[in-house]
């Protein structure tokens, strides 16, 4: 059941390029002719701990959060989600999903149904207050933050960092 309450989270994150020729394409947010690259000032343990999403492109975002945590035994994206059912009952969900880091600021999640997605952390403000999520082909966009709250400046920051990889956003869509 927490796969199914999930697949709206893990859509939006699992819309980045699959290793499979069976992954569904979702489609795509950013001009991929426009230049995209990871940011120089990732650091692996200031990026831990947990992100709440403020924005992205997902048609059906709602509130979700994850955390990266950083095992013995490998990385774990830790997806969550405020989710409501048709009935009107709702309930916080969670799963853990394993994670490969493939370079600086660069992951690869291992997505419930096998397929593996990557993301990259396209930018971070100086305290990694705030941050952006995306991909080379933009079929995946998020505004991350430690906060759910507030942050105005940092987020308007993060928009204008995802306007200039390419990304159209005016299709980016806010978490209330």
């Amino acid at each position: 059941m927490i796969r199914g309450i999930l697949a709206i989270g893990l859509l939006a994150l699992g819309a980045c390029t699959a290793s499979t020729p069976t992954a569904v394409k979702l489609p795509g947010y950013r001009d991929q002719s426009a230049l995209i690259g990871v940011t120089s000032r990732f650091d692996e343990k200031k990026f831990e701990g947990v992100w709440y999403v403020r924005a992205g492109f997902d048609p059906d975002l709602g509130k979700m959060a994850f955390r990266m945590i950083h095992t013995p035994k490998g990385h774990v994206m830790r997806l969550g989600a405020s989710v409501c059912d048709a009935a009107g009952v709702c309930g916080d969900y969670s799963e853990d999903l394993p994670v490969t880091r493939l370079g600086k600021g660069q992951f690869r999640v291992k997505m419930p149904n096998g397929l593996n997605r990557d993301f990259w952390v396209l930018w971070v403000d100086e305290g990694f207050r705030t941050a952006v999520l995306g991909n080379k082909t933009g079929e995946f966009g998020w505004i991350v933050d430690r906060s759910t709250k507030g942050g105005a400046d940092r987020i308007a920051a993060a928009h204008e960092i995802l306007d200039f990889n390419g990304y159209h956003v005016s299709q980016l869509k806010v978490v209330k």
